[in-house]
């Protein structure tokens, strides 16, 4: 059930936000101490051992490094410079306050607070506690590690490097959804309505849009709602901005070039959308916009054609009302097309929040039981925001269905 959203509710979202605002300012300080303990470490060697290191160039290596994560706070800079969507969403204690949609159809409405997660392996099963306090907040390990992982994800999202690794993914949703509506002539596609929860840093949603179909997409994390807003609605050219992404660990690399290559971004124009595309994104709980005492009769209830849930549904800590959301908000004969594993983000909090965990097995029979009528069921073996020069590499092996409400 959702609760009502009051002043104290504005308030702690206004801090967060503060704090989340914070970890962007400060990931110069942060990253280049970190890399400086290596270059004091490599000082706290027998000489002879230090000048081998040195021959090798490994302090070139670190003052590499450190041009790099400049560069990657330029533009982290530029992402957070101009955040008073935000801003005036966060001064307004009502449920929902919207921005002025830009040129490419991305609009913003404020919701609600709560947790974010990631699939980031470094605290995939971490909560974000973020402490009210007062005085100049210093970003925690754990924020900076999303901070991080926020940068991969406009690799997977928005770069040539990771079309290969999004497209595991994105290319059979896209192909299933075309599929389901063979039969809308694409002029009329614009009747079509597509929702994708969990939307990060919208590339999906962007794409299904660019398809003609009326998409919104949803997010709850600030780090993924201020950085697809810089992408989508300030990014005015191809290959804009470069970033270095692989800096931040020295482990598992080939070479020095898997650690120091530059990534641009974007490979496409966000703002190309074809003329009259009703794109738009939506920030807040899924559970808390979708899912509010839905009754028959409420906005939500039967108004989505198609559902995209990528990388998602784990996320949950009640997969029942996740799946009964989704059915609910289905037209009659709705299609809810599924990628991603099974990695429970509640599971083991600290929190005291509820988690239900369930195998896919389970998942399937609850959706089925639920009301629907799962077809298409396959394995699609993929990474995620993985480094494809390292030597390291987790493959989900995740499953892909598509599923009609019954």
């Amino acid at each position: 059930m959702a609760h009502s959203y009051d002043q104290s509710d504005a308030e702690e979202e206004k801090l967060h936000f503060a704090n989340v605002i914070a970890t962007f300012q400060n990931y110069a300080q942060y990253s280049l101490s970190a890399n400086n303990r290596r270059r004091k470490d490599l000082y706290t060697l027998p000489k002879a051992d230090q000048e081998l290191l040195i021959a090798l160039g490994y302090r070139e290596k670190l003052d590499q490094v450190d041009q790099a994560i400049i560069a990657n706070a330029d533009f982290l800079s530029e992402v957070v410079a101009d955040p008073e969507i935000f801003g005036h969403a966060l001064g307004n204690t009502e449920a929902e306050s919207e921005s002025s949609a830009t040129a490419n159809h991305h609009s913003h409405e404020h919701v609600s607070p709560g947790h974010t997660h990631s699939h980031d392996h470094s605290y995939s099963h971490t909560h974000d506690g973020t402490p009210q306090r007062r005085g100049r907040y210093k970003p925690t390990d754990f924020d900076m590690d999303k901070l991080r992982s926020t940068l991969k994800q406009f690799v997977r999202d928005w770069s040539v490097e990771g079309r290969e690794e999004r497209e595991a993914c994105y290319k059979p949703m896209k192909e299933a959804l075309l599929t389901h509506f063979a039969e809308i002539p694409v002029s009329e596609r614009g009747c079509i309505r597509v929702l994708v929860p969990g939307a990060g840093l919208g590339r999906l949603a962007h794409d299904v849009a660019g398809l003609g179909f009326t998409c919104q997409g949803n997010e709850f994390s600030h780090y993924m709602l201020l950085s697809s807003h810089f992408i989508l609605n300030r990014t005015e050219a191809v290959n804009a901005h470069m970033i270095y992404p692989y800096v931040h660990s020295f482990s598992n690399l080939a070479s020095s070039e898997a650690l120091l290559r530059p990534i641009t971004i974007p490979d496409v124009l966000p703002s190309g959308l074809p003329q009259g595309v009703d794109f738009s994104l939506v920030a807040g709980d899924f559970e808390e916009i979708y899912g509010a005492e839905i009754k028959a009769d409420e906005p939500q209830a039967g108004q989505w054609d198609a559902i995209l849930t990528c990388f998602f549904i784990d996320t949950a800590k009640n997969i029942v009302n996740y799946l009964r959301i989704i059915h609910k908000i289905l037209a009659p004969g709705g299609i809810w097309i599924n990628v991603g594993p099974l990695l429970w983000h509640w599971e083991n909090n600290t929190t005291n929040d509820p988690s239900i965990e369930l195998s896919l097995a389970e998942v399937k029979e609850l959706a089925r039981a639920i009301g629907f009528r799962i077809t298409d069921e396959r394995t699609i073996d993929t990474t995620y925001t993985s480094n494809a020069q390292g030597m390291l590499g987790y493959v989900y092996h995740a499953e892909f269905w598509t599923a009609t409400k019954v």
